[in-house]
């Protein structure tokens, strides 16, 4: 396991699981914290990984951006240069991985944490998970895609509800909600993150890249824009060595033996 001051980082195979590290503060993030979680990601997936698994260290998964750290409970005013420069990269980092990216979320997933939690491309969460958008109790409005994310996910009711009232929502109405992929047992989260990030890491990454793109412009573009980008992701794929992998083991009804290329 290598260490940085705020971030770990343990490369199984070819998984490598991010951990945020800040226990003490339920792993709130700085900007400068924002800028280390987006840059491991990217070094992690530049040094080979084919899977990212996202989680938190302690009792939670994130409990969102330190105020104090970034300095806006202390009257900092240059909120679109901060999110310029610290925060919109750390939402594109999980975007724009060319890998899948799971996020394991343990415990309160809070503020700008739960819009981390959502943005994964695989989310679980454990039983005892919890999402909040604490942001109009402090006077503010939600940050790092998390209105994107669980309007599209959950729908305008739902993401008023979140936004406006700023109460929990359990690991379980989040799944019904559509903002989770599955709900675990507590003691079950990080065993099942890993057995979903084995097998995705296993299948053809380059295809899996052009299809978390597909689905993205999907839900932003017009059906016809969307039968386009089908077709030049197609394209795309067809020229890998891995849809000429995937094409021979079918013919020899084997296992197929993907390399991410």
């Amino acid at each position: 396991m290598s260490e940085t001051i705020n971030v770990l980082v343990e490369r199984e195979g070819e998984v490598s699981i991010v951990t945020l590290n800040a226990p003490e503060v339920l792993n709130a993030f700085s900007p400068d914290m924002a800028l280390e979680i987006a840059s491991t990601m990217t070094g992690e997936v530049a040094a080979g990984a084919r899977a990212l698994v996202v989680t938190g260290a302690g009792r939670g998964f994130c409990a969102g951006a330190n105020l104090g750290g970034a300095g806006v409970g202390e009257g900092k005013t240059d909120v679109l240069g901060m999110m310029e420069t610290y925060y919109k990269p750390l939402a594109r980092a999980f975007a724009d991985a060319p890998v899948p990216v799971v996020t394991a979320v343990n415990g309160v997933a809070a503020g700008a944490g739960a819009s981390l939690a959502l943005a994964g491309d695989i989310i679980v969460a454990a039983k005892s998970a919890n999402f909040v958008f604490t942001f109009a109790n402090l006077g503010l409005t939600p940050d790092v895609g998390g209105t994107w994310l669980v309007a599209r996910a959950a729908g305008r009711v739902r993401a008023l509800e979140m936004a406006l009232l700023a109460g929990k929502m359990s690991a379980e109405k989040a799944e019904r909600c559509n903002l989770v992929t599955e709900v675990v047992d507590d003691d079950l989260l990080m065993d099942r993150a890993r057995e979903i990030a084995v097998k995705l890491a296993a299948m053809p990454t380059k295809s899996l890249a052009l299809i978390k793109q597909q689905v993205r412009k999907a839900l932003e573009d017009s059906f016809e824009a969307t039968l386009q980008v089908e077709a030049e992701s197609q394209q795309a794929a067809v020229t890998t060595d891995d849809f000429k992998e995937g094409v021979m083991a079918f013919a020899e009804r084997r296992a197929p033996q993907f390399k991410g290329k």
